[in-house]
């Protein structure tokens, strides 16, 4: 008879393998309690990229807002601190002014701060950097009082250097003192008289009488000696004075157009009806095609620079008198998408280029502009007088939506 055998008991497992298989449970609960969340973050940054993006899109509804930031970009990465700096700081002034965009005020307020700005040589230098100063303490609440001390003692310093004078006969601002004693050239023309507009401005935020009786005495003149508005002006928004070449003594280089600017910060002041008139049949005068300075298309300027100037100063003009100069924002309209599409595409000379929004100095497709290195494109001059002109541009095209 065969043995019978007792089944074999099973084996139980040991003491210290449940709790190698407990810990390692545990582990996995601990992994995936961490990642779960882990994934709902990550959807939840998603999200809230996705609305991040939707409300940037959004807040570039308008083409010229997004046009002037593209525009800026390569402005901020060829910034110099010295008056070409200074066109672009005016542009984005206004873009700040439309947008609230705290990154552009901490550009020129911390990172760039625009007391650090050069002293220049020409007395013009110093009034493109008082108007950012100028521009920027306004836009940004009118808190920041020591742009206004700055822009105070560049004004001054200049101002006592001899540099406003009668020395041709009428009272205007000079690249330099007539009194100096030195081989160089010396003139005025209204590229210095935008000492006249940083005085209206200095007067507006200070109040001080000094800064406006120096205006109204450049217009105006003073005792026997006229000032510019006797001199220069010859009625019905025509304007003459002593030619040459744009930069360097040409009285007028813009045709008067900027005169536009400095009359339009005088007569914020004084309300004076016949600056208003001199304002509207000069910029009336200046963008009709007919006149010979605008393309009739376009209306581009057919043989001068200092574009974002000509339009900033356009635009200065609108600001004091909108009903009467209706025409001037789709005006200029046409004249910026002449340049961003390179004349629709027929340009012969580079006006927009593609790859970094670089923009050329000049704005004639077919080039031969009078003015100052006119076949640059992207350098700190170009595309700050382009910050300048999409800047200004995007600000009153957002206004009037």
């Amino acid at each position: 008879m065969a043995k019978k055998t007792k089944p074999k008991k099973k084996k139980q497992p040991s003491r210290s393998t449940i709790l190698i298989v407990a810990i390692s449970i545990l582990v996995i609960i601990f992994i995936l309690f961490r990642i779960l969340p882990r994934k709902q973050n990550t959807i939840s940054s998603k999200n809230q990229s996705e609305k991040e993006t939707v409300q940037e899109i959004k807040h570039f509804d308008n083409q010229w807002l997004e046009r002037a930031y593209l525009v800026g970009e390569l402005f901020h990465q060829v910034y110099t601190p010295c008056w070409e700096g200074a066109y672009g700081a005016i542009g984005d002034a206004y873009l700040f002014r439309a947008t609230n965009d705290s990154s552009l005020l901490r550009f020129h307020l911390q990172e760039h701060d625009l007391r650090k700005m050069c002293e220049g040589t020409w007395v013009d230098d110093r009034a493109w950097v008082c108007l950012a100063e100028l521009y920027w303490w306004d836009f940004s609440g009118k808190k920041n009082s020591w742009l206004i001390e700055d822009a105070k003692f560049r004004y001054l310093q200049a101002r006592n250097e001899g540099r406003l004078s009668s020395h041709d006969g009428y009272w205007s601002w000079y690249n330099y003192s007539p009194n100096l004693n030195a081989n160089i050239q010396i003139f005025t023309n209204s590229n210095m008289n935008q000492m006249m507009n940083v005085a209206c401005l200095l007067f507006e935020a200070t109040k001080e009488k000094q800064f406006l009786d120096d205006a109204l005495l450049v217009w105006n003149g003073g005792g026997k000696i006229p000032g510019i508005k006797q001199t220069l002006y010859k009625g019905n928004g025509i304007w003459e004075g002593r030619r040459g070449a744009a930069a360097f003594g040409k009285e007028i280089p813009w045709g008067g157009v900027e005169y536009c600017s400095i009359l339009s910060s005088l007569y914020r002041i004084t309300k004076d009806n016949e600056l208003k008139k001199i304002i509207i049949s000069t910029a009336e005068r200046m963008m009709n095609p007919k006149n010979g300075w605008v393309d009739s298309d376009y209306f581009f300027q057919i043989n001068m620079d200092g574009n974002g100037a000509f339009v900033n100063y356009l635009l200065d003009a609108y600001s004091i008198a909108p009903d009467e100069l209706s025409d001037i924002l789709p005006k200029i309209e046409k004249m910026l998408e002449h340049v961003w599409t390179n004349h629709n595409g027929t340009s012969k000379y580079i006006l927009h280029r593609d790859i970094d929004n670089g923009i050329r100095n000049g704005w004639n497709p077919n080039g031969g502009e009078d003015g100052y290195n006119v076949n640059e494109i992207g350098t700190v001059h170009a595309q700050g007088e382009a910050m300048r002109a999409f800047g200004t541009f995007a600000y009153y095209s957002n206004k009037k939506e």
